[in-house]
């Protein structure tokens, strides 16, 4: 999948601190318009290659998710292209993330971690011509000695030009993909429950669902889901509303995920709910009878039914090897998928 990532123009003070990418940041195209900036084009970036073992799981196809024993290398290809009619340097590095505060969040620039000093890209620069597409690699060596837990870090592709000391304006794009690494022994467990749901009204009368959710494995989450509304009064059924996406919880942690954007005219109910969440592989949902309360209140659904059921990975047949990759993706010009 292509990520769009759009140039600022910011004073050099600002500009260290500020990095804006497709990872989970919604509103960088009307930050850029709102600096008046032109568009100068984009770099593109796209994994190429997952482990066999997770064809299955949608994560793997968008971020580098991996489960190793200590010891272990994996190598990834993906691939960089310039989408402009300039052409571009673009710097391929690590960089340090780590999640805080239920959001994925990645440090400024080349900020070393752990995970980002096992980690190594080549090459380390890509000159491209416009339009022009070139494939890199992502080399991850897991020391012997490495303790059992899970790591964060982005492959970063940078491309722009930095204020100076004759500059105080500058042009940055970055744009990557996500590492998450567990380190272990023995197999992988990830799993979560939901909670409970809880439905809630504006004072402006505006309704909307929230679920409260517990990571009880040891891998962490990207929450995803949908929610359905149905049988409620005079048997309206009220259709299908997406969860708010951006949840990432860490092992062992909790938060919520919400469904907003439903319709102010909605009756209070009561409703028939179901509320499907998934984070990779792991799927759970809730049934629930549920109503609206009065603006400004909140009310807790009545659970009718939960798969609260723990979810094992296949052990150690996950624990993958430098060789275990398959192709995901074919490049086809002028489209970004």
């Amino acid at each position: 999948m292509w990520r769009r990532n759009l140039s600022l123009r910011v004073p050099g003070a600002a500009l260290a601190a500020l990095a804006l990418t497709f990872l989970g940041m919604p509103g960088a195209a009307a930050a850029a318009e709102a600096n008046g900036s032109s568009d100068p084009g984009y770099v593109g970036f796209r994994l190429l290659e997952a482990p066999v073992v997770r064809h299955d799981d949608p994560r793997a196809l968008k971020y580098i998710v991996d489960h190793l024993k200590p010891g272990t290398v994996i190598e990834r290809r993906f691939e960089v292209a310039n989408k402009s009619d300039t052409g571009h340097v673009v710097k391929l590095y690590a960089g340090a993330a780590k999640i805080a505060d239920n959001q994925f969040a990645f440090a400024e620039g080349r900020t070393p971690n752990e995970l980002t000093r096992w980690t190594s890209v080549k090459p380390s620069v890509l000159t491209l011509g416009a339009w022009e597409k070139a494939e890199a690699k992502v080399r991850i060596k897991v020391p012997a000695t490495a303790t059992p837990g899970e790591r964060y870090a982005v492959v970063w592709a940078e491309s722009g030009t930095p204020p100076d000391e004759r500059h105080n304006i500058g042009s940055i794009m970055r744009v990557g993909t996500r590492v998450y690494l567990d380190i272990s022994d023995s197999g992988e467990y990830a799993d979560f429950r939901i909670k409970k749901i809880i439905a809630l009204r504006s004072k402006e009368g505006r309704p909307s669902i929230v679920a409260h959710v517990h990571n009880t494995g040891k891998r962490a989450l990207d929450l995803r889901g949908k929610l359905h509304l149905w049988d409620g009064p005079g048997g309206l059924d009220a259709g299908v509303h997406p969860v708010t996406e951006g949840t990432t919880l860490p092992p062992g942690g909790s938060g919520i995920v919400r469904v907003e954007g439903l319709n102010r005219s909605l009756p209070s109910g009561p409703w028939a709910a179901r509320l499907e969440l998934e984070s990779g592989m792991v799927r759970h949902s809730l049934s629930a009878r549920l109503t609206f309360p009065e603006p400004g209140g909140m009310s807790t659904a009545w659970l009718v039914s939960s798969s609260n059921r723990p979810y094992w990975y296949a052990g150690a047949g996950l624990l993958a090897s430098s060789g275990a990759v398959l192709l995901l993706f074919r490049y086809r010009p002028g489209r970004a998928t």
